[in-house]
């Protein structure tokens, strides 16, 4: 592999490694992180440790672009843009419906589920419009999948965090830290608070679309991350930056077991993260009730 990255190898290696191993490794990274980082954000934002964009109805919202182009027969690159256009449709559609002299936690991601939970049953009708080859392709990006995945799939979602992700980490980070001691505080030191959440909820949906138009809407990293990353650090604040690096992990992580897992077959690496994340959110409703803020 080394020598192969180095100009050397076969040209069977050089295919093998270049074509199909390499991007496949890259958009998992970059999807990976994409996802942690839109979740912190989210979470931070809210103020709530179920803030995420599959549960808020983002990730819906995304699959609803891309059924679109399944149903009208389009392409993969028309899918990949209609997933896009989806979720940042989905993420105009809920800040209108939440506001109310500003956005707040709790009716943010109230309107969230309800938007979700409406889309849902939308894809679900349109899934029986499309015809029967491209609704099974559609099952399958709608599962999450990092099959046959290349440089066109990691490219713009890498130009997207080149752009969003110093933005997000140094130019809003310390900021969103006070944030979550409460907006009449952040507003007192002297935080815009409005247009700062606008700024974070628009770089969060433009992350988790992008990276929905990549790989399919992969399921529960963008919840399970942050919090792994904050028991990692041990530290307070959103943990922006280790939470991209779980995030990167996890989802390498999970699409390596999703091929290795069961021999002659490899699963989908949605299938994964969601038993996985799915497990973690049944833990997570416990602790909460537990700790009685449930």
């Amino acid at each position: 592999m080394l020598r192969t990255l180095a100009g050397g190898g076969s040209p069977a290696e050089q295919f093998i490694v270049t074509e199909l191993r390499l991007p496949r490794l890259v958009t998992a990274l970059l999807v990976g992180a994409a996802l942690a980082l839109a979740g912190t954000v989210f979470q931070s934002l809210v103020r709530n440790p179920l803030g995420s964009p599959d549960i808020l109805g983002f990730t819906q919202g995304a699959s609803t672009g891309a059924l679109v182009v399944v149903v009208l027969g389009g392409s993969s690159l028309a899918l990949a843009g209609a997933a896009v256009v989806g979720g940042l449709g989905t993420g105009l559609l809920i800040y209108a419906l939440a506001w109310r002299r500003g956005v707040h936690g709790y009716r943010l991601i109230l309107v969230g589920i309800g938007v979700a939970a409406i889309l849902t049953g939308v894809n679900g009708y349109l899934l029986t419009r499309a015809p029967l080859m491209d609704a099974a392709r559609a099952v399958l990006w709608l599962t999450g999948s990092l099959d046959g995945r290349g440089w066109a799939n990691a490219g713009p979602l890498l130009a997207v965090i080149a752009v969003l992700a110093p933005l997000v980490l140094v130019g809003c980070a310390p900021a969103l830290r006070m944030m979550e001691l409460g907006d009449d505080t952040a507003g007192a030191l002297g935080v815009p608070v409005r247009r700062l959440r606008l700024v974070l909820l628009a770089s969060a949906v433009l992350l988790v679309s992008f990276a929905a138009a990549a790989a399919g809407p992969v399921s529960f990293v963008a919840l399970v991350a942050p919090h792994v990353a904050k028991r990692l650090t041990r530290a307070a604040g959103p943990n922006l930056l280790p939470s991209m690096a779980v995030g990167a992990a996890l989802l390498v992580g999970a699409d390596l077991l999703a091929q290795r897992a069961f021999a002659g077959h490899q699963l989908p690496v949605g299938v994964v993260t969601g038993v996985i994340g799915g497990g973690y959110l049944v833990w997570l409703l416990a602790a909460e009730r537990r700790a009685g803020r449930l």
